[in-house]
């Protein structure tokens, strides 16, 4: 059956399937791994997370807790925490559950701003609980999307390179078991195996660019590219790669500059290193990122840098990169109203 199932409905019941599927088979790969345990799986009640938390409570029960956040910005919400807590206590996996406002303010993405919520609820979560490897269940066709919202932003590297198997946030682990399988195939296994989920009502608003990509951009690149799940992936993988490349050289750079950087050794290196190095500076040491525009200006600025008298007094981000003496550094508006 084709029916979506809604907060509050269970799927059709299918007849167990038991052959290996692509699902099967990463997870048997992320398991070859030998994660840490115990680890905690990121449960929003959907599809992706449902598959993850059952292959995991399969795999290693006893070791699992289920983090679920209730974003609070939407009705359904309260069922997505009622249906994650009947699944949970079936399965007798731990279910910590955070309520967040997590609202967006002027200028920001709503879903960067859930995001941003969520992710500090789960830094929260592993240091109560000593748990150091969380899972989260994004899978290829979140990838490719990744991927096709960085290109229609301009972005560099760092965006096509699109979402890691597996990074660090402070002293967490954080993986990507599902990321080379494709979502369809995710609600194939659990529909095989009579599995519920939730569907989040707003996944079908055509307000959010990531909701059009899906629903009208994949269906015709699947039509002409059947194989673009693969292909994208490979992309973001060189991608990937380049930028590791890039940081490694601007480590360097940043090591003859210092930190903060010499005006005169940044002169030194052509301006293609120059903008590496900056770039990796603000986002290492300071948590900034340029925009183009803010980058070329800085660039300029630099090269006109020749006498002790050129001022520098540019706005990036939350704070402004300015001169001082022979280094250039940045400096947060609260501290710049702080000193007075």
């Amino acid at each position: 059956m084709n029916s979506t199932p809604s907060p509050s409905d269970l799927n059709q019941s299918f007849a167990p399937v038991h052959a290996p599927t692509l699902l099967d088979a990463a997870f048997e790969r992320f398991a070859a791994q030998a994660p840490a345990l115990p680890l905690a799986v990121a449960f929003s009640g959907g599809a992706d997370s449902t598959a993850l938390l059952l292959a995991c409570a399969g795999r290693w029960a006893g070791q699992i807790e289920a983090w679920h956040v209730h974003h609070g910005l939407q009705a359904a919400a309260d069922d997505f925490e009622r249906h994650c807590g009947r699944l949970c206590a079936h399965l007798g996996v731990p279910l910590r559950v955070r309520r967040v406002d997590a609202r967006h303010a002027s200028g920001e993405s709503p879903e960067d701003a859930a995001r941003r919520h969520r992710y500090a609820c789960f830094d929260a979560l592993a240091l109560e609980s000593a748990i150091n490897t969380v899972l989260i269940a994004q899978h290829a066709d979140d990838q490719v999307e990744t991927v096709l919202l960085a290109l229609s932003r301009g972005a560099g590297l760092p965006g096509l390179a699109a979402m890691p198997a597996r990074w660090r946030r402070g002293e967490v682990d954080y993986r990507r078991p599902l990321l080379d399988v494709p979502g369809p195939a995710i609600r194939a296994w659990l529909r095989a195996r009579g599995q519920s989920w939730v569907e989040d009502p707003s996944n079908a608003s055509a307000r959010y660019t990531r909701n059009r990509i899906r629903s009208q951009l994949l269906p015709a690149v699947e039509a002409v590219f059947p194989q673009f799940r693969t292909t994208f992936a490979r992309s973001a993988a060189h991608a990937a790669q380049g930028q590791q490349l890039l940081e490694e050289v601007a480590t360097r750079d940043l090591q003859s500059t210092g930190q903060p950087p010499c005006i005169a050794a940044l002169q030194r290196l052509s301006v293609a290193r120059q903008a590496n190095a900056l770039r990796h500076w603000l986002a290492t040491v300071h948590g900034q990122t340029p925009s183009s525009a803010q980058l070329t200006e800085l660039l300029s600025q630099i090269d006109a840098c020749r006498t002790r008298g050129h001022r520098i007094r540019l706005k990036i981000g939350g704070g402004w990169v300015e001169r001082q003496g022979t280094v250039i550094d940045w400096r947060a508006v609260s501290d710049r109203v702080a000193a007075g």
